[in-house]
């Protein structure tokens, strides 16, 4: 197909899809970490934050509500292949433009809600949640002819994280391993990242050289120890049921360490397991949260790509020349641009 243009056609489970091609959805195995998705009334929506073009693919479960709004985004051609039941081809022209670029903004706006990748070793600053949800809640009521659902309710609550801290302020050094004694021998040590996926957003720095551990041997005893980089800005109390776990893993045997906040970092220890000696692998979980992936949706490549997604954001948004594009800096990032000299 074309650029511009979309298939309509019948999934196995009944629902119906239109897509442009080469486009995620929610019917995917997995859900990339650069998928914003949008609920709207009859189905879903959803585009990469990554994609240049703007046209979503649309998951539909109720077609005759989704009718309501389909012509909008889609444009009237979409509207009647969809009521014909088929099409290939067919060209996306939106009856109500503003309306299609709201939908996505908001998509957006949700989608930085829980993948903005905030780190202090990487100097990327938080986004302030209270511009941030205020601007969902203008494009919620910009969007009110198709948003449905938990997306149509404004996000509420306290944050994770307190105000952010200036990277100055910062005690503990990217990488660093733990003190050791004289009398203990380190028999191995490395820093690496995590996995988004697996513990929501606010907990953890989202740098690849946020999690540092080293295999000690002493008295007779060999012990892992890990250091994850907290968030920026996050300080205690924080709930006993949001404190993230490490599973430290070897071709033999693994250990999960229960994490405990100290200063700006997450910290444990654990009894080895065996062939700790030749390296080991930390997983930065919740229990409970998320799901395992493919590491193409959301490993150290598809990381690196949604960081310098923000930093050509955090970019757009610290000039000084009127944007008003359908792609324009959200409020909080403009904000975030502004303070990234004293982050």
């Amino acid at each position: 197909m074309t650029p511009g243009t979309v298939r309509i056609e019948r999934a196995p489970d009944g629902v119906w899809v239109i897509a442009p091609d080469d486009a995620p959805s929610v019917l995917d195995d997995a859900a990339g970490i650069d998928v914003a998705v949008l609920e709207v009334l009859g189905g879903h929506l959803s585009w990469s934050v990554l994609a240049d073009h703007p046209v979503p693919v649309a998951v539909l479960d109720d077609v005759a509500s989704a009718q309501n709004w389909v012509w909008a985004v889609f444009g009237e051609e979409v509207a009647l292949a969809v009521a014909a039941g088929s099409g290939r081809g067919v060209t996306v022209e939106p009856a109500r433009p503003r309306v299609a670029a709201g939908a996505r903004r908001l998509a957006y706006a949700h989608w930085a809600a829980r993948w903005w990748p905030a780190s202090t070793i990487d100097a990327i600053p938080p986004l302030d949640e209270g511009l941030l949800h205020g601007e969902i809640a203008t494009l919620v009521e910009e969007c009110d002819l198709l948003v449905d659902g938990d997306d149509a309710v404004v996000p509420t609550g306290p944050a994770l994280a307190d105000r952010p801290r200036r990277a100055d302020d910062y005690a503990l050094a990217a990488g660093a391993a733990v003190a050791t004694l004289p009398s203990t021998l380190v028999l191995a040590r490395g820093t690496t990242g995590s996995d988004w996926r697996r513990y929501p957003p606010g907990l953890v720095d989202a740098s690849e050289r946020a999690v540092s551990w080293e295999v000690v041997r002493a008295a007779g005893n060999t012990t892992v120890r890990v250091s994850v980089v907290a968030a920026p800005g996050l300080s205690e109390p924080v709930p006993a049921h949001v404190r993230p776990h490490a599973l430290i893993g070897t071709a033999s045997g693994t250990a999960d360490v229960a994490l405990q906040l100290s200063g700006d970092a997450w910290s444990g220890e654990s009894a080895a397991p065996p062939g700790s000696e030749s390296g080991v692998s930390v997983d930065v979980y919740l229990p409970g949260f998320g799901v395992t992936g493919h590491a193409d949706d959301g490993g150290p490549e598809a990381r690196e790509r949604v960081r310098a997604l923000v930093r050509r954001r955090l970019r757009r948004a610290s000039e000084t020349a009127p944007d008003d594009g359908p792609d324009a800096p959200l409020l909080a990032e403009i904000a975030a641009a502004a303070s990234d000299s004293d982050f």
